[in-house]
């Protein structure tokens, strides 16, 4: 168990002294955000713009055009949100090579409340054009998706999260800009899943099986751009889909894959995530199961379908 941001920061770490041209930006965040342990090896290769995460991107911008392999932090709220302008019109308009990793993102964000779940960051990055996005479902994903965007010119989201997530992949997977992993081949379904939600798929796929219900869970860990080829072929190989995302149906994964459906599939997809709604101040935990995003609820789904 551990979870997507402390990978982030043991990656930074780790990489940073392969590779000394590699730079982290961060905005008062650093300890949160798990940048920290980079910034404590390497001071001088480590920017704490405090809480002005707009200038954060700006500046991590230039350093990123003078030849820096950069990475930007913060919560996915002031990442996405508070610097929504500098992230189109500095990083992705001019096509900056940034790596934003935002941290913190979704209901899983908890005690924090409201205001800090960021449940719309995918949305908003979606439309951008020339930006990729990722979602790495463990700390295993996270480091392989970091070292593949380290290759990858231009700008880059990386959703990661507060909490300790189950490790769902070996050291023998691989990630790919445009790609998904699968697991399992039933035919009675296919739940579709990213980030935090990969492993609750996992676990309501287990239970399903219990139940004679043979599920496929596909890992979108490329959200931008997404694996259209495999969305269709789960849609043409299995009865019923589902998704499930800690964000807002609108705009999340599920309208992604609904709006691929729609145009090179037309099948029903049944949503499952925040259902155009504001979280609210609680355990993690107990916020999933308040909004259902529950392998309780992904299983009554399949149940009553």
């Amino acid at each position: 168990m551990k979870s997507t941001r402390k990978a982030y920061g043991e990656f930074l770490v780790e990489t940073g002294s392969k590779n000394s041209n590699i730079v982290v930006f961060d905005a008062d965040l650093a300890k949160a955000t798990c940048t920290i342990d980079f910034k404590n090896k390497f001071p001088n290769r480590h920017f704490d713009m405090g809480i002005s995460e707009q200038d954060m991107i700006g500046t991590a911008c230039g350093m990123a055009l003078s030849g820096k392999k950069v990475f930007a932090s913060s919560f996915a709220m002031f990442a996405a949100g508070r610097a929504y302008e500098q992230v189109r019109n500095t990083a992705a308009y001019s096509h900056v090579d940034i790596n934003i990793c935002a941290t913190h993102s979704g209901l899983g964000v908890g005690e924090d409340g409201a205001t800090h779940q960021c449940i719309e960051d995918i949305a908003l990055m979606n439309v951008i054009p020339d930006m990729k996005i990722f979602s790495p479902a463990d700390d295993i994903a996270t480091k392989k998706i970091l070292n593949e965007c380290l290759m990858l010119e231009g700008p880059k989201y990386i959703r990661l999260g507060r909490n300790e997530v189950p490790d769902v992949y070996s050291l023998n997977d691989n990630f790919r800009l445009g790609g998904s992993n699968t697991f399992g081949n039933g035919v009675d379904g296919t739940i579709f899943a990213t980030g935090a939600t990969v492993s609750i798929a996992l676990d309501a796929k287990l239970i399903l099986k219990s139940f004679g219900i043979d599920v496929r869970v596909v890992d979108l860990y490329s959200i931008k751009p997404v694996d259209v080829v495999t969305i269709v072929k789960c849609a043409s190989e299995t009865k019923i889909l589902v998704s499930v995302e800690d964000h807002n149906v609108i705009g999340g994964i599920g309208s992604i894959v609904s709006n691929i459906l729609c145009e090179k599939y037309p099948k029903k997809l049944v949503k499952i995530g925040v259902q155009d709604k504001f979280g609210k101040s609680g355990k993690a935990d107990k916020l999933y199961e308040l909004y259902g995003i529950t392998k309780e609820n992904i299983v009554r789904v399949f149940k009553e379908s």
